[in-house]
């Protein structure tokens, strides 16, 4: 276990800096039409979000849409990832198989070969899986403008349904990055129906799921989002998939979303690529913080937390906020569930959101009364 979201290795900044012009290179944008850019992403994000009643499924098919999703959307989710995959265990040996299940124009594939480069003379295999083909093709095109004509990984597009058949071997690991939010929004909130999705979604990505397998799940940091990843541990626990980030326990969650705290970490911008806070600016969708809500499971037991008994570990989560009498405070996630740490006089400034801390119990241990949540100091240096 580690902090999470460390800053971008200079070689990786460089080439995200250039995304954005390799992205016109693979699809050149004639200039009658780049002056609509912003209004098209700014219509999509409405389709993602309050309007999506009104999406199609094939809403990437149309062109506009698609030069849209390819040149904003895109470009932020390969950066929130490559900011985070380079903090997670995993781990590949040459030949095996990935499974990108509402793949998109490749997202994940992209943001491993550009966060990963110590994965790119891997001979890897990479099934992704979408329903709209040219979401796939662009990707793939995009791809390969990046990474030339004969890099060590095969891209296999799947035009498939979430659930369809897939045939092949076992993955390493199994991938769905912005899928659940959208294959649960229309479930109601606090109800059997939602984990019961969440149930058949965890056997579904289990049985693709080698034994030695991982499974990556990835959301928006948004509270229904935060609330079906909750859901999809739990049910992924029963599959005998052990979580491994950003969980330092496997007991219950102490933030399942609705009316409670939610999983989700939220980190600055500064170093995301000039051209796309243009663009995001020009839709009037400005981006100052990423935030995001993820899961990672593996198999077997996760690494013991080094605790005593007045000590214990936890995964922050939230802003620094004031506590009247105590100085200032974060929460955080333990295997004592939620955590209130409080911060005397923000010394403790550098462990921000996800980061993994040593904390210190009081005696005798006292609770938060608004929240239930466990009241613990920081240790001066975090794990």
């Amino acid at each position: 276990m580690t902090d999470l979201f460390p800053g971008l290795a200079p070689a990786v900044r460089r080439t995200l800096d250039g995304f954005p012009r390799l992205i016109d290179q693979a699809f050149p944008l004639p200039r009658r039409f780049r002056a609509g850019l912003p209004q098209d992403v700014a219509e999509l994000s409405r389709l993602l979000t309050s309007g999506r009643g009104e999406r199609r499924d094939s809403y990437l098919g149309t062109p506009n849409m698609l030069s849209a999703y390819l040149r904003y959307f895109l470009p932020w989710n390969v950066y929130r990832l490559c900011r985070l995959l380079p903090a997670l265990p995993l781990h590949f040996a040459p030949g095996d198989a990935i499974i990108d299940l509402g793949s998109g124009p490749l997202t994940l594939v992209i943001s491993l070969w550009i966060g990963r480069p110590d994965l790119r003379e891997l001979p890897l295999e990479f099934r992704c899986v979408d329903r709209t083909a040219a979401a796939l093709d662009a990707g793939k095109r995009l791809f390969y403008t990046l990474a030339g004509d004969a890099p060590p990984w095969v891209i296999k597009p799947i035009r498939a349904s979430l659930g369809d058949p897939l045939y092949g071997p076992k993955a390493r690991l199994v991938s769905a990055v912005n899928v659940f939010n959208e294959v649960f929004g229309a479930l109601p909130r606090h109800t059997a129906a939602l984990q019961q999705a969440a149930d058949k979604t965890s056997r579904l990505l289990s049985s693709l799921t080698a034994a030695s397998g991982s499974i990556l799940a990835l959301e928006p940091g948004i509270p229904r989002s935060g609330e079906c990843i909750a859901a999809l541990r739990a049910a992924l626990l029963e599959q005998g998939q052990v979580p491994c980030s950003p969980c330092p326990h496997r007991g219950t969650c102490p933030c399942p979303g609705g009316k409670a705290k939610w999983c989700h970490f939220a980190f600055d911008t500064e170093d995301a690529p000039a051209a796309l806070h243009t663009l995001s600016a020009a839709a009037g969708l400005p981006k100052e913080r990423a935030t995001l809500s993820f899961l990672l499971t593996g198999p077997g037991e996760p690494e013991s937390p080094q605790e005593h008994e007045k000590t214990l570990l936890a995964r922050i989560f939230s802003d620094p906020f004031p506590v009247p009498g105590r100085g200032y405070g974060r929460y955080g996630c333990s295997s004592r569930g939620l955590i209130l740490a409080l911060d005397r006089d923000r010394r403790n400034e550098k462990n921000k959101s996800g980061a993994l801390v040593s904390l210190t119990l009081g005696s005798p241990e006292k609770r938060d009364p608004k929240t239930g949540a466990l009241l613990a100091e920081f240790i001066p240096s975090a794990v």
